[in-house]
């Protein structure tokens, strides 16, 4: 890093301030703010990266202000990681503090992320000097170009921002999204410690993943999930763009893993089926997770998944309740679920579900539909997380007098019902645990039952499902006792 860097660019996502995730030890770099420093740096502007990520606290950011001596700091959160979508509170707090520490120094303050797109005057008032409202990097080169005197435009006429002046706070007009997501250069890895990352996934999991995005965005309107920064839109890098990234992440860091972190990918048609045969051309493939929809999983996808060496799909699945998917306008069918599930597995693909619990309307007998879904589906991975309402939502426009005093979860493991629901948090935290220890008991049955096993792993699966099962019956009555239970 330059120790005379103009352009000091940071996030305010800890791992070590989420405890689940720090647990976890499965850290990925912040890519949306890597791409951002990519690309300003191509434009002949110094710039040095903070990585949060893996900070041990904020005071390493205060570090890296006095090593650095930035004119500016920019705050550019991760928007591909969707605990940033959900603006948890302590890193709000972590950013807010940052933003403090850098006008101590005498910074410019530059803020990207969801939640200072949804609350611009909390960090206004905190201190920041602009906020880019939404999809960030344009908007950040042109107001770099204004402050530096690369360009004679006034500053009220940069899109997409939000600024103070002296009769309060304004809004600049809004700003046309990137068409083209190939036109920017690739996310800056050198800027931060890969060979860190490296060593603490292959000291816990003993191998390497890391983080790849080819599309910006969702078309979908499922009406719960907030879209800041994209909109209503979907843009995606070209195959071949993803292919060659493919090849050089293979060349330079050897990982043995990839999670695509968008939304959906491949939506386009024939996208996939191309993407593989560029891996084949380039003998670049890596194996992979991914996020599907349900209903775009058929035969020729499921094929051409499998050829690119895709190990695991996970899919939206919420609620095995019909009724639950139609009132989030999710445009899926139960059916759709299954059958998406059926052909992934035929394949050798393993199958993930994140279900959302506590939708509004939801009844004791939508949550034993998901919880029978599971059984049924037996996915090999499970996210279960309850309805999150976040501003700009219909979600949230259709339960805001519901709201209680706390809006946001203080980090990922909260699991709060932030509205009043048809039960109480706790009941909510029962179902979780219960969810999780039905399906590792069907499961380890399901090992169990298998024929031609030597002696150890017959004692193995033996040993699980009495564990299991043990801890099972107390769960299972914990949960019909809670959903009998009055609305809290």
């Amino acid at each position: 890093m330059s120790s005379n860097a103009k352009i000091l660019f940071g996030q305010s996502y800890y791992l070590r301030y989420d405890p689940k995730m720090w647990n976890l030890k499965q850290p990925y770099a912040p890519l949306g703010s890597l791409y951002a420093a990519g690309f300003i740096r191509q434009r002949g502007y110094p710039t040095a990266f903070f990585d949060a990520m893996l900070a041990d606290s904020q005071n390493e950011w205060s570090e890296a202000l006095e090593r650095e001596k930035p004119k500016y700091a920019v705050l550019y959160e991760d928007n591909f990681n969707y605990l940033s979508k959900m603006c948890l509170g302590r890193m709000r707090e972590a950013g807010l503090a940052m933003i403090s520490e850098a006008k101590k120094r005498g910074a410019l303050c530059i803020v990207c992320g969801s939640d200072a797109t949804d609350h611009p005057e909390i960090y206004l008032n905190a201190g920041a000097n602009f906020i880019i409202k939404g999809e960030g990097e344009l908007t950040l080169a042109e107001l770099l170009d204004v402050l530096e005197k690369r360009s004679d435009q006034p500053l009220g006429c940069v899109k997409g921002l939000y600024l103070r002046q002296h009769s309060g706070s304004i809004k600049t007009a809004e700003r046309a999204a990137l068409a083209n997501p190939d036109d920017l250069p690739s996310p800056a890895w050198d800027l931060i410690n890969v060979e860190r990352y490296k060593s603490i996934w292959l000291k816990h999991h003993g191998y390497f993943s890391m983080n790849v995005v080819s599309t910006r965005g969702c078309p979908y309107r499922c009406n719960w999930c907030a879209k800041p920064i994209w909109g209503q839109r979907y843009a995606a890098h070209s195959p071949e763009r993803v292919a060659d990234d493919f090849q050089w992440l293979k060349k330079t860091y050897q990982p043995d893993h990839i999670w695509f972190a968008d939304d959906i990918l491949g939506l386009k048609p024939g996208w996939i089926e191309r993407f593989a045969q560029c891996l084949e051309e380039r003998g670049a493939h890596i194996p992979f997770k991914c996020l599907l929809r349900a209903d775009l999983v058929n035969d020729a996808t499921v094929q051409s998944l499998k050829q690119a060496r895709c190990k695991t799909v996970w899919m939206g699945a919420e609620s095995g309740s019909q009724k639950i998917l139609d009132a989030m306008d999710k445009g899926l069918k139960v059916a759709d679920i299954e059958q998406a599930t059926t052909l992934l597995k035929n394949a050798g693909i393993k199958v993930g579900f994140f279900l959302q619990l506590g939708y509004s309307g939801e009844n004791r007998q939508d949550v034993w539909a998901t919880i029978r879904m599971s059984r049924r589906l037996l996915p090999d991975e499970l996210g279960i997380s309850v309805s999150y309402p976040l501003p700009g939502t219909v979600f949230y426009e259709r339960i805001k007098g519901e709201l209680r005093k706390k809006q946001n979860w203080h980090d990922s493991d909260d699991l709060a019902m932030l509205y009043r629901g048809s039960y109480a948090t706790s009941t909510y935290r029962r179902i979780h645990r219960f969810i999780h220890r039905d399906l590792m008991l069907r499961r380890s049955w399901k090992r169990f039952k298998k024929p031609e096993k030597n002696y150890f792993s017959r004692v193995r699966d033996t040993t699980a499902v009495a564990y299991h099962a043990a801890h099972w019956l107390p769960c299972r009555i914990e949960v019909e006792w809670a959903l009998r239970k009055p609305k809290n």
